[in-house]
């Protein structure tokens, strides 16, 4: 194998790690952040991990987070849950950032 070769492997395999990180961290933000919501939604126990599950399954619809996001505000405003856009974003972006460092830690 050629220098140019090996190079190139490594590359794809530094690639494959990076995505597949990021795959954790996305589902393990949006079970997070499903807890989140199912507790504000007044979710509990079994009610609140089955709430957090549909959000990983949601995230799963399509590309990027819009899919978590529309899924949320639907539920927020069926429920009377007083969270703004903005506060709905915040905690998903506060929620990666927890799960990346939660990823990372378990190595």
């Amino acid at each position: 194998m050629s220098t140019f070769d090996k190079r190139g492997e490594d590359f794809e395999k530094i690639f494959a790690h990076d995505a597949e990180l990021q795959f954790k961290a996305t589902a393990r933000r949006n079970r997070l952040l499903g807890l989140w919501a199912a507790e504000l939604l007044g979710l509990t126990g079994d009610a609140a991990a089955e709430y957090a599950q549909e959000i990983v399954k949601v995230d799963l619809q399509e590309v990027g987070d819009e899919d978590v996001f529309r899924k949320l505000r639907a539920d927020f405003d069926a429920k009377g849950v007083a969270q703004s856009d903005h506060q709905i974003r915040r905690a998903m972006d506060e929620y990666l950032a927890e799960a990346v460092r939660q990823v990372k830690a378990e190595g």
